[in-house]
């Protein structure tokens, strides 16, 4: 385990016009008289837009949208600790991140083993002191065959790594989220649990499974003030999807799909995921919001003319 020293956790934080400190009850600001009251205003929506001073944890955090949003959270002021099954992987990671000036831990697991998923909240109690204000479940993967051809190992993998895990960890941070006063989870969902997607019909079943946990978590641990939402991506470029969109035809009729005529990027996703954590989403539980250009809203809209 590796912890680094955050160097400026605000830098990315946009910082509004009118944010002055003065101990006077009026000042001017770009020819404007400022009331003290409105400069109070402004410190409080500056604490809104920051995580500083809060813990969270992003699984598989060393590529695509985990990395994105490992460096989303840290340039908003959290501290991280992230996860992955490749050491080398991780510890590379860690060395960009710590040149970087962000504050991020990490432990090497496969997610998919029970055993490995209780020592990294071992881990996280003890380095965060008991308390974790985000969960960030990102670990997912796929499998791409018609139903008729999975193997029953092959579903079990499905259903373990996506569903399973997540439900787990879910489980062994509840007391660490519900201890830090103000817990946020985050479940990286997809499109494919809301509409159909060609040989994805297992993934899109955990998928779903994973919307309906989603909802449930908002009402069952509102009491303890833990919110629980989902961000559903289409086609995002990563590493994950390189060889199904290196067919051009097939990178059409994606496109054809999609009404923004492009794919996502990680960035996309890990600025809605850090939204959902900020004091500023304070209000917001239970949704799952697709991130998809448009996809999961098209109908029938014809690019051609008629």
């Amino acid at each position: 385990m590796h912890q680094l020293s955050l160097i400026n956790p605000t830098s990315y934080l946009p910082l509004p016009s009118n944010r002055i400190t003065t101990t006077t009850s009026f000042i001017f600001n770009h020819g404007r008289k400022i009331s003290k009251s409105n400069c109070i205003r402004s410190q409080s929506t500056q604490q809104r837009w920051t995580l500083q001073g809060m813990t969270a944890l992003v699984t598989g955090g060393t590529r695509g949208i985990g990395r994105a949003i490992v460096e989303e959270l840290t340039g908003f002021g959290a501290r991280v600790h992230t996860c992955a099954r490749n050491e080398h992987d991780l510890t590379e990671c860690l060395k960009k991140w710590n040149d970087s000036g962000f504050e991020v831990t990490g432990s090497v697991c496969d997610v998919s083993v029970p055993k490995q998923r209780e020592a990294l909240m071992e881990s996280v109690s003890s380095l965060f002191h008991g308390k974790l204000n985000i969960l960030t479940n990102n670990v997912g993967t796929n499998i791409r065959k018609p139903v008729t051809d999975f193997t029953s190992a092959e579903f079990s993998t499905l259903i373990d790594t996506n569903l399973g895990s997540v439900f787990h960890i879910c489980q062994l941070a509840y007391p660490l989220l519900k201890a830090s006063g103000m817990g946020s989870v985050v479940f990286v969902s997809s499109v494919s649990g809301f509409v159909s997607l060609k040989s994805m019909s297992v993934q899109g079943a955990t998928k779903g499974a994973i919307n309906q946990l989603t909802r449930n978590l908002a009402c069952e641990w509102a009491k303890d003030n833990i919110r629980s939402n989902a961000v559903a991506p289409w086609y995002i470029r990563t590493s994950m999807v390189e060889q199904v969109l290196s067919k051009k035809e097939y990178l059409e009729e994606v496109y054809s799909r999609t009404p923004l005529r492009r794919l996502g990027d990680p960035a996309e996703v890990s600025s809605l995921v850090a939204f959902l954590c900020l004091p500023a989403s304070s209000y917001i539980t239970g949704q799952i919001i697709c991130i998809d250009g448009g996809m999961s809203v098209n109908g029938f809209y014809p690019t051609t003319q008629f």
